[in-house]
């Protein structure tokens, strides 16, 4: 499920990325030959073209008919774009005619340039073109942002009412912390939402922290490598609420649901020992995998119990809920906004996760920061492996962000590689030649593909010593 969630993020980003080019293309009149989601190479999945009146479609096609070359249609529907989708889920393009991109170079123009090309157009429209994908992708960003703080609204917990702590992950633990601790301040400041504490941690060179545990606080002095083990060791967070262990719904098959369990019931003890938090009982299941045990729960405020055949691979074969609000009623503070409220709080919001990004890349350079680098698999991860709405709008969000800011990196190949040129053009009033484009847009697509490569080939190396 993660994998088709990550597949759909993606086609919607790439379908908006590539509009916001083709949407300044034709604003200047000029001609946008192709409009492809994901690469059509030697075969496309969909074809679809306007002329002589109507529509034109081919579907699982290797070629396209000389019937709709530009260069064989009536002159008014030769700046007709041709729609595609390919097989190839890494990305999508616009050809634009006239320009020097992944789609041709130098020797594909053609000899005579055209009013409607490109490379014709004043370099400040050439600009508003190149630059239009990270526009509309960052605005894309901003729009989600506010659309889920509109309809789902926002819902804190704050840390003090985090009722059975935190769970910390290996790195914190051996700088001290142990589960169900309670962070209060860093470096003296106080804090209360631990998705800024998270921040603050990684990001801020912390070097004390005071905590709660039970009732006794005291000061932790960190090590100072935390950052370093967090990039070495390839940490996903640092803390998360503890939880209680509340059925939201069944796999098919559930053995859970084989023996009368319900939704909304809240385990608490498994074979007799009492456990309440579901990052307690996930280890203990693990232990018993393939036995029966007998699960004690809660419903409706009566304590029951049920046998239950654990899975081979130590699961009762529920969904958890994991909404804060459910788990904690009344302890998380929930914010409603009005739309025009929501507009400002997602254009917050998706600001400071944009600066967050940038600010977290610094780990890239620890040492074996590198590793940290993920593909396609690391980006499905990222995914809940059921489908969740508000999860999935919410990464698309991120990604979006992530995709406006990578494409502005002044790599040729990228976006940001024509838009450094064309900056280049407007501020010396001299423009790059074709040739020195071609050059440059060759070297970056090496070391675009060597990138990617190297990112893919560290999920492989991460799912294959079982570090995903």
């Amino acid at each position: 499920m993660n994998w088709i969630a990550l597949i759909l993020s993606l086609s919607l980003l790439v379908a908006t990325h590539e509009l916001g080019h083709l949407l300044f293309a034709k604003l200047f009149h000029t001609r946008v030959r192709r409009y492809y989601i994901f690469f059509n190479y030697k075969f496309s999945i969909f074809k679809a073209k306007k002329f002589d009146g109507k529509w034109h479609f081919l579907w699982f096609n290797a070629t396209t008919p000389d019937s709709w070359d530009e260069k064989n249609l009536r002159p008014e529907d030769q700046d007709n774009t041709l729609w595609g989708l390919g097989w190839i889920p890494l990305g999508g393009y616009c050809d634009i005619a006239g320009m020097i991109d992944e789609t041709k170079d130098a020797e594909d123009l053609e000899a005579e340039p055209q009013p409607w090309e490109y490379r014709t157009k004043p370099a400040w429209q050439r600009l508003c073109i190149i630059s239009g994908g990270v526009l509309v992708n960052f605005i894309t960003a901003l729009f989600l942002y506010g659309a889920i703080f509109a309809h789902w609204g926002e819902d804190r917990l704050p840390m003090h009412n985090a009722t059975y702590g935190f769970q910390y992950e290996q790195v914190m633990l051996d700088e001290g912390f142990c589960h169900g601790d309670i962070i209060t301040s860093i470096d003296d400041s106080l804090v209360d939402d631990y998705t800024e504490a998270n921040k603050m941690l990684l990001l801020g060179d912390a070097r004390q922290v005071t905590v709660r545990r039970g009732d006794t606080s005291f000061t932790l002095a960190l090590s100072g490598h935390l950052a370093e083990r967090v990039s070495r060791e390839h940490v996903k967070y640092l803390m998360m609420p503890r939880t209680p262990f509340v059925v939201k719904s069944f796999v098919a098959g559930s053995p859970a649901e084989r023996a009368g369990m319900l939704p909304g019931d809240s385990v608490v003890s498994i074979d007799g020992q009492a456990l309440n938090v579901f990052q307690d009982i996930l280890p203990v299941l693990a232990e018993k995998a393939g036995n029966t045990v007998m699960v004690g729960f809660y419903r409706h405020g009566t304590l029951d119990s049920l046998p239950v055949t654990i899975t081979d691979n130590g699961k009762l074969g529920v969904q958890c809920e994991n909404d804060l609000a459910v788990l904690f009623p009344n302890l998380v503070n929930h914010i409603d906004y009005t739309l025009w409220e929501a507009i400002p709080a997602g254009i917050s919001h998706g600001w400071e996760t944009l600066v967050t990004y940038i600010s977290g890349l610094k780990m890239l350079f620890a040492p074996g920061g590198v590793q940290n680098l993920g593909g396609f698999g690391a980006m499905a991860g990222l995914f809940p492996d059921h489908w969740d709405w508000h999860a999935f709008w919410n990464l698309t969000a991120l990604l979006a962000l992530i995709l406006a800011f990578m494409n502005i990196i002044p790599i040729p190949g990228l976006d940001g590689g024509h838009i450094l040129f064309t900056l280049w053009e407007i501020v010396t009033r001299k423009k790059p030649s074709d040739k020195f484009l071609t050059y440059a847009q060759n070297i970056g697509m090496f070391l675009l593909l060597a990138l990617m490569i190297l990112a893919n080939g560290n999920d492989i190396w991460r799912w294959l010593s079982g570090k995903f």
